[in-house]
């Protein structure tokens, strides 16, 4: 067993050289398949969580003295909104349902997730094709590690998102208003294109983050760079020369594209400056 860096350990992987490219293949169509729908999943959560849909508004006007609806401040004595029907005619289940999903989410291990997601929903409640994408990829593992992944990183997405739209100025939705503009157009053609000019970066970043995160799969056997790195190591006895190639794969993804983002970034906010 090598337990020591040696170049003759170096050789003895050149066999396996196609399996670090199938792994490679594999981290890359993980992350940008996850990137691409979790970014629909976020956007879909961060309307949700600004929508101001209140099902419940009416019975708070219908009934306003009913459970306290007004209750006079001790200090003023003056009425104020108070009481049950108050509370309840604010309440916004579809923002509620977001922010209980993104809290949770961020509030729990990625392997946990990966793990309830292929063992408690996919293996039990779905039946998967098994046949192989590109001769190598196994899509009924394949398909759950992307679903559980855009799940996770759809909760932090969410917020980038929602961060993205808040900052723009409210006036522009004042001035779409009086232009005619409906709700989904002013969303569309004025506050969408100008949210993603500022959260570009930060998408672009996640996608980095993901590549990294996307080794966490290959405990539901996701062929990915870390898989193959456990299969040459179990084939070879070899410790840690696959995993140092492994590293230099990494690096040779993230550094780039970390670079190209920056370069991006520079560039978009080149009409900022004044």
């Amino acid at each position: 067993m090598g337990t020591f860096i040696q170049l003759k350990n170096f050789e003895a992987l050149l066999p396996y050289a196609n399996m670090f490219k199938e792994g490679l293949i594999v981290t890359l169509l993980l992350a940008f398949f996850t990137v691409l729908l979790g970014f629909v999943l976020g956007l879909m959560l961060a309307v949700l969580r600004m929508s101001n849909f209140r099902p419940f508004l009416w019975l708070a006007h219908a009934f306003p003295r009913v459970f306290g609806f007004f209750e006079r401040d001790r200090q003023s004595g003056l009425l104020r909104d108070s009481g049950f029907l108050y509370h309840l005619g604010r309440f916004n289940p579809l923002s509620f349902l977001a922010t209980a999903y993104v809290e949770v989410i961020r509030s729990t291990p990625v392997l946990v997730q990966i793990s309830l997601i292929y063992f408690g929903v996919f293996s039990l409640l779905f039946d998967l094709p098994t046949f192989k994408i590109f001769g190598f990829i196994s899509f009924n593992r394949f398909f759950p590690g992307v679903v559980a992944l855009a799940m996770n990183s759809a909760a932090y997405l969410c917020e980038i998102i929602r961060s993205g739209l808040q900052s723009i100025d409210g006036g522009q939705t004042e001035a779409a208003r009086s232009l005619g503009l409906s709700q989904m157009q002013n969303m569309r053609f004025i506050i969408l294109p100008q949210a993603i000019k500022n959260i570009l970066p930060a998408i672009a970043n996640e996608f980095v983050t993901i590549i990294k995160e996307s080794a966490i799969t290959y405990v539901i056997g996701v062929q990915d760079i870390m898989a193959m790195v456990n299969s040459i190591r179990s084939a070879t006895y070899i410790i840690m020369e696959p995993l140092l190639v492994a590293t230099l794969l990494y690096f040779c993804i993230c550094f780039p594209l970390s670079k190209l983002i920056a370069y991006i970034e520079r560039r978009m906010s080149r009409g900022d400056r004044r």
